[in-house]
């Protein structure tokens, strides 16, 4: 085995650094987004303002995750190629875990998209898909989890522990200040703010945090050592 297969490529730390940013400031977005939307909004703060905000934390974490995207592909250590970037379950590495990611990425520029057309859509349409950005974010949480050989560590798990609370604590903000109506969207909100950090803690104990998981989780020919 390479030194470098050992002690990681200056991209592969590049990737990872670019991820875990884009990760928080998707999280941010989220955060911001449940947090003001309907009768929350705030008072003192006009909605252009936040609107602003909410659509520069956006382009800053589709700019991180593209820098990680090409980073990772151009990381000679488990060559993954272009169209892993966009089509899921592509990759000899760590299929699964990618590939959450690549659904993730594919939903994101599927908000994007939609944004730069939202006067030809309509705002009745636009709004269903920008609905993607959240589901886009627990995909971008379990594939950081489950692709990052540094999940172990007490920083990273310090990092999803407050992505969690901060999503979670937006979510309980907006349904108490809710009004009436809408009970099947405040059910599903309810179950998956309660599943989302149950799933993640469950797999968290039973995968990254057991001796051995980045070789179980590789596949192929892929050996992983140190830090990788």
């Amino acid at each position: 085995m390479t030194t470098l297969g050992l002690a990681g490529s200056p991209l592969w730390y590049a990737s990872r650094a670019g991820g875990t940013i884009a990760l928080m400031l998707l999280t941010a977005t989220v955060v911001l987004g449940i947090a003001s939307g309907g009768r929350t909004a705030p008072r003192r703060i006009g909605r252009f303002e936040i609107a602003l905000l909410h659509r520069n934390l956006s382009l800053l974490a589709v700019v991180f995750l593209a820098g990680h995207v090409v980073t990772a592909v151009l990381d000679p250590f488990v060559h993954l190629g272009w169209t892993v970037a966009v089509v899921p379950f592509g990759a000899p590495y760590r299929p699964l875990w990618l590939a959450l990611g690549t659904v993730a990425l594919d939903l994101l520029l599927a908000v994007l998209v939609t944004s730069a057309l939202r006067r030809r859509l309509g705002v009745r349409r636009w709004k269903a898909v920008h609905w993607f950005a959240y589901a886009a974010w627990p995909l971008a949480l379990f594939h950081s989890a489950g692709t990052g050989t540094d999940t172990r560590l007490p920083l990273q798990l310090w990092l999803y522990a407050g992505c969690l609370t901060g999503v979670v604590g937006a979510v309980w903000w907006r349904l108490a200040k809710a009004g009436p109506g809408r009970v099947v969207g405040r059910l599903v909100a309810s179950v998956a703010v309660v599943a989302v950090p149950v799933v993640l803690t469950a797999f968290l104990a039973a995968g990254p945090l057991q001796p051995g998981w980045s070789q179980r989780a590789a596949t192929g020919t892929i050996l992983l050592g140190g830090g990788r």
